[in-house]
Order: structure tokens, then sequence, then C-alpha cells
């Protein structure tokens, strides 16, 4: 049997009981213990399951749980400065961009003021106060209005009719969770609906997420994976989720998060089957 029938077998076996041991998996399988439990780690850090002692348990969050701006801040720091840092030299002077609220999108927005020519649009009060706070007449930037959400994000109509009026040369969004099932998720309905606008009015749609989003699933798609075209995350995401995203995003680039951030030190993954063209935003 195949490592990933392997795997499958045992998620199924945890979804359907909501727990498992380690000695039933070694003898349902026929495998070691140290087997099932490499396998066990692999699946907790696709955020698939999680480990407790002697076994597993169902892993994740509530798909309707949203943390706040705060709780989320202080994870991941480096590799969000990182993904932030890789996806700020993918603008050019002159474009028109827009920003979804987030913490990687919040790091991004401190790599932009100077970049000349530069109109950013946001949904969020915190970026827009990181780019007024600046110091520096550029970017021009442009805040939608709305109802603020537990994540900072301004959603509702008034933000909506914004979106839809405007048009930008690429947005860049973060993300809740992603999975190969559900795509892009966030676990706010509003919310999802301006991402969805978002998306929509750009020409081209750039992703930042750190590798603790595979694997998480909001209540709300507003984007296949496939719609990506490009996806920016840190190595440390699992060699599954590598090999999934790489056959369906646009263009993969995985950020080393052990060494300072170089163009020579980024890892690009060549464009899908299809030939989308990976131009710079």
């Amino acid at each position: 049997m195949l490592a990933k029938q392997r795997r499958s077998l045992i998620l199924d076996q945890v979804r359907r009981s909501g727990g498992v041991r380690v000695s039933e998996l070694t003898q349902m399988l026929g495998v070691s213990d140290m087997t099932i439990r490499r396998d066990l780690d692999i699946l907790a850090r696709e955020g698939l399951l999680e480990k407790v002692h002697g076994g597993a348990t169902i892993g994740g969050h509530l798909s309707t749980e949203e943390p706040g701006f705060e709780a989320k801040a202080n994870r991941e720091l480096r590799e969000k400065d990182l993904i932030a840092s890789s996806a700020a030299a993918m603008i050019m002077p002159g474009s028109a961009i827009a920003l979804s609220a987030g913490t990687t999108t919040y790091a991004l927005a401190h790599h932009l003021p100077g970049i000349a020519g530069l109109t950013v649009v946001t949904n969020s009060i915190r970026i827009a106060d990181v780019l007024w706070s600046s110091g520096n007449i550029e970017p021009t930037v442009i805040l939608t209005g709305g109802v603020r959400t537990p994540s900072d994000a301004l959603v509702g109509p008034i933000a909506l009719n914004t979106v839809r009026s405007l048009h930008f040369d690429a947005v860049f969004m973060g993300v809740h969770g992603m999975a190969e099932r559900t795509g892009f998720t966030t676990p706010n309905l509003t919310e999802s609906e301006v991402n969805r606008a978002l998306v929509e009015a750009a020409r081209r749609l750039v992703v930042l997420a750190d590798h603790t989003k595979w694997g998480e699933i909001g209540l709300s798609t507003f984007a296949s994976l496939g719609e990506a075209d490009v996806l920016v995350t840190d190595d440390a995401i699992s060699p599954e989720a590598r090999s999934v995203l790489a056959d369906a995003v646009g263009e993969l680039v995985v950020v080393p998060t052990s060494t300072d951030l170089t163009p020579g030190n980024m890892t690009r993954l060549s464009d899908r089957v299809d030939g989308r063209p990976g131009a710079s935003a």
C-alpha cells in the first residue's frame, strides 16, 4: 500500500470515529508504530488531524470560527514578512492594486511606501493606517468603507459597491484557509462576498498564505485554487500540499525561511500545464 493511500485510510478512520489509537491503526494497516506515528505527524502538519497522546483526533477549527486580528498578528511573523517581501517585488510602479484585510497583507503594506505612482485600494483600516502614517507621498490610498468584522475587514454593501466600481491590475489576498477540495476560504460570509468582488475586479489574483493555512477550511469559499495566478507561501509547506498547489495555481512561489530573502533565494515552480502566463503585477 502506498503511503498516500495509508494516510487517506487513517484520515477516514479518524473522521468516522472522532479519534483513533496508534495501536488500532497498526493492527488495521499491518505496519509498525513508527510508520503510523510518522503518518500522523504528516497529517497533523497539514492541519487534517490533531495528535494526542497515543493517537489522534479530528483536527482543525470550526468552519465559523473567526480569530480576531490581534489573535493572528503574532503568528508566523518571519514567514509572513518574507512572503510579503517576495510579493512586494512583483508590484510594478504606477499600478493600481487591491489589498484584502489580513495579517499577511498587513505585512505587505509595510513594504509598499515609496513605490512610485502606486494606488492601493483596501478594505482594512489597519493597512490604510500603515500607508498613511509612513510619511511617504506614495502610494495613493483608497479605503472602501463598510462594517468592520472581528478580523478587521470592512464589509457589507458600501464595501461591495466601492469594489465593484473599480478595476485593479492585481489583488493581493490573504486567506483564512486553503484546501484542495474547498479552495480559498473565510469563516465570514460577508467578508467572503467582498473578497470575491476583489477577485473579480482584478486582472490577477496573488494569494499570500503561510504554511499553516493549508488544511484550514472556513465556512465560505471565495475562490478556487485554480483562480490564483500566483500563490506565495513558505518552505514549511508540506510536500503533499506543495504538489497539489503546484498543479492547481498559475505559479507557486515558495520562500525559504532559513535564509535572507533575495531574488536568487526564491524557489519558483513553473506555470501549470495550461500555460497561463505569470507576468508581474
